[in-house]
C-alpha cells in the first residue's frame, strides 16, 4: 500500500473541513463597531410594524438615524476571502422550481420586516445559482463562498458585500 505524504494528507483533510464561522462584526470597520455599541435604542415602529409594508425601499434606512445605520464602509481584507457565515434569508429571486437563487443574508431574524434594517455593511447579497428551497425566512442558514466588497442597491435594500455561494445549508441544532 502506498502512503501519502503527511502534507498531502493534511491538505486533503483541510479541504473538506468547514471554514471557521465569520462573525458579522468582522464585516464592519472598527470605527463602525464602536459607533454601533454607543448607539441609542431605536424604535421599531415603522410602516412594517403595522402590517402596511407596500412601498419600495421597505428595508432602506429611514432619515434621522445615527450615521452608523447608513454605513456602507467595508473591510478591505474581506474582499476575495472564502468565508462561512450564518444568517437569515430575505428572498429576492428564484428559479423555475421556486428555489431562491438570490437573497439578502441578514444577521438576525426579522430584519426583513422590522425597521430599521441593518446597515448596508451588515447586509450580504448572496448569489446561489443552484438555488435553495426557503420555506421560512426565520430559518437560519450557513452560507459558504467567496465574499466580494461590492455595493448593491436594490429596491428593497442596499448591501455592501456580495457572496458567491458555493454551499448553502440550513443550520441544524447539531451545528450549534
Amino acid at each position: 500500500m502506498r502512503r501519502l505524504p503527511f502534507v498531502l494528507l493534511l491538505c486533503s483533510t483541510l479541504a473538506y473541513a468547514e471554514l471557521p464561522e465569520t462573525d458579522w462584526l468582522e464585516l464592519m470597520p472598527p470605527a463602525d463597531r464602536k459607533a454601533l455599541e454607543a448607539m441609542p435604542d431605536i424604535s421599531h415602529q415603522g410602516a412594517e410594524a403595522g402590517g402596511t409594508f407596500t412601498s419600495k425601499g421597505g428595508l432602506k434606512q429611514e432619515k434621522g438615524l445615527p450615521a452608523v445605520m447608513y454605513s456602507a464602509k467595508t473591510v478591505a481584507a474581506m474582499n476575495g476571502k472564502q468565508i462561512r457565515i450564518g444568517g437569515y434569508p430575505v428572498p429576492l429571486e428564484s428559479d423555475s422550481k421556486g428555489r431562491s437563487t438570490q437573497f439578502f443574508l441578514v444577521p438576525y431574524p426579522g430584519a426583513c420586516i422590522h425597521v430599521p434594517p441593518p446597515p448596508p455593511n451588515q447586509l450580504v447579497l448572496v448569489r446561489y445559482p443552484k438555488g435553495i428551497q426557503l420555506d421560512d425566512i426565520y430559518m437560519p442558514l450557513w452560507v459558504t463562498g467567496k465574499l466580494q466588497v461590492e455595493k448593491i442597491s436594490r429596491d428593497l435594500a442596499d448591501a455592501a458585500y456580495v457572496l458567491d455561494a458555493a454551499k448553502v445549508k440550513v443550520v441544524e441544532e447539531t451545528d450549534l
